[in-house]
């Protein structure tokens, strides 16, 4: 039986550690996680987002991000970033190419840093690394130019994942770091300066595959954030994360906003699963923890099978 492609399937993301600093040419550390957005090759968006006009024109793919929401709530997953990535890679598959060709990937990944920038005149593009390449990796940019190096994690790190019950905007929220930034570059580039070092010491430690001195190091990047909030007067790191980031402490681990906070989805970190006592203090505040495991596919597209075309071709007949 002979398969032909009719999804395009790109996955969301969770950023551990660089947030803000990656812009700065800081490394960070992102993983690709198992929700999904999906483009249908065979079938056309009646609103596609700007992004994906910018890189396609008008003729766009149908795509289905409600895996990366909740209640019609952004999980602050990287659904815009998935949403490009998946459209890209259908008009690709439909014309015949392999989203498992690197060279393939690797154009698709460029293309879609070109549109996001064109329409959100910035960003660094790590969301859409992680949705076209998946796994763990090592992200950072240079001269304007991407470096992506994929990783493991080492087996003794804990990850979870829990949602806050509200959405942010990445955008509002790096106005007012840039506004900090010109208004009193001083306490910027000492917040800065904070986060880059955490940045390349967990970069470092999770290269050497050093679960402890990983945490300790995304626990050093979560006051980071948390001080760039107070100086940018943005909710960075909202009150219900910092209280359950001190109940993470308590065990040696870490919590603290995945991204660029507001709420969406924190992440925490640490060599022992959540304790009883974090996860009823989660629940406490408002938070949930979200089933996520770890997608080391990346993009890719999924099939049709023949039969499944001809019953559809039979029932149109009938």
């Amino acid at each position: 039986m002979t398969t032909q492609p009719k999804w395009a399937v790109a996955p969301g993301k969770m950023l551990f550690t660089g947030a803000y600093a990656v812009l700065e040419g800081s490394p960070a550390i992102v993983i690709a996680v198992n929700r999904h957005a999906r483009a249908e090759l065979g079938r056309d968006a009646e609103n596609p987002s700007a992004e994906v006009r910018e890189a396609l024109g008008e003729k766009c793919p149908f795509c289905d991000a409600s895996a990366l929401h909740i209640d019609g709530k952004k999980l602050g997953l990287g659904s815009s970033a998935a949403v490009l990535v998946a459209s890209l890679g259908a008009d690709f598959a439909r014309r015949g190419k392999s989203l498992d060709d690197p060279d393939v990937r690797t154009t698709i990944f460029a293309r879609a840093r070109e549109a996001h920038a064109a329409v959100q005149g910035g960003g660094s593009g790590v969301d859409l690394a992680a949705s076209t390449y998946g796994g763990i990796l090592r992200y950072s940019l240079h001269a304007g130019k991407a470096w992506v190096t994929s990783l493991d994690l080492p087996f003794a790190l804990e990850w979870r994942a829990y949602f806050s019950g509200t959405s942010a905007r990445t955008s509002e929220l790096r106005a007012q770091v840039w506004a900090l930034r010109d208004r009193d570059r001083d306490a910027y580039d000492r917040v800065l300066m904070k986060l880059a070092d955490a940045s390349e010491r967990a970069a470092a430690q999770l290269l050497d595959g050093a679960a402890g001195t990983f945490v300790d190091a995304a626990r050093a990047f979560a006051e980071g954030l948390e001080q760039l909030g107070e100086e940018a007067d943005a909710p960075i790191v909202p009150l219900e994360f910092r209280r359950l980031a001190v109940v993470a402490a308590m065990q040696n681990s870490a919590f603290f906003p995945s991204g660029a906070g507001g709420g969406d989805v924190g992440v925490y970190l640490g060599t022992t699963p959540p304790s009883d006592e974090f996860d009823k203090r989660a629940t406490q505040l408002g938070m949930h923890a979200l089933d996520l495991r770890l997608d080391s596919a990346g993009l890719h597209s999924e099939p049709i099978e023949e039969k499944e075309a001809d019953d559809e071709e039979e029932m149109e007949m009938s």
